[in-house]
């Protein structure tokens, strides 16, 4: 597992320690990155479910400002921190160990707005539409934001969820990658 592109390319990560966490692979996450930039300008990044922190690491080598990272597994907090470490985004992270519906009031209460939102919860405990709901129900989307949903290739996700609509599927074995955009939004308009 390694930063793919941007100021930071070729440097290792370190995995999450156990089984409990399934990183999601370097041809995946390189997949994801030419889905959704694959380079940013600026923005706020929300890596729910962290893991490593790979994807919000991967965000900020490639252009993101600033990154939450956000896991309940005491194990991934210390990864996540190691890894932010090791890239020097000590600045521009902040780690908090909760739980993804609580750590999405604690966002909404500091009234943040994401350009990105990463959402790779376990396969087996897939709860993306209640938290694409409380996504946009609190308005933690900026409008032209995008939210990338890893989950099982099995799992069908709704075409839209409120203002949030789907805008690509793409499925890589037994792993599937959703991302959602604000209605309205046009490609071209990037």
């Amino acid at each position: 597992m390694r930063i793919i592109s941007g100021e930071k390319k070729g440097i290792q990560l370190k995995a999450v320690p156990g089984l409990n966490t399934r990183p999601t692979t370097d041809k995946v996450k390189e997949s994801i990155f030419n889905m959704i930039g694959p380079y940013f300008d600026g923005g706020l990044g929300l890596d729910l479910f962290a893991g490593s922190g790979s994807l919000g690491l991967e965000g900020l080598s490639r252009g993101l400002e600033k990154v939450v990272f956000i896991d309940r597994d005491r194990d991934a907090i210390h990864t996540i921190k190691y890894n932010i470490e090791r890239l020097g985004y000590t600045e521009q992270s902040e780690v908090f160990r909760n739980e993804a519906e609580r750590a999405l009031k604690a966002v909404s209460k500091r009234e943040l707005q994401f350009s990105c939102i990463f959402l790779d919860p376990p396969y087996r405990l897939q709860k993306l539409v209640s938290l694409l709901e409380k996504i946009e129900e609190n308005n933690l989307l900026k409008q032209n934001g995008i939210i990338m949903c890893e989950h099982g290739s099995e799992v069908e996700l709704p075409e839209s969820v409120g203002t949030l609509v789907c805008s690509r599927k793409e499925v890589y074995g037994v792993t599937a990658v959703t991302i959602y955009r604000t209605q309205g939004f046009n490609d071209e308009e990037e």
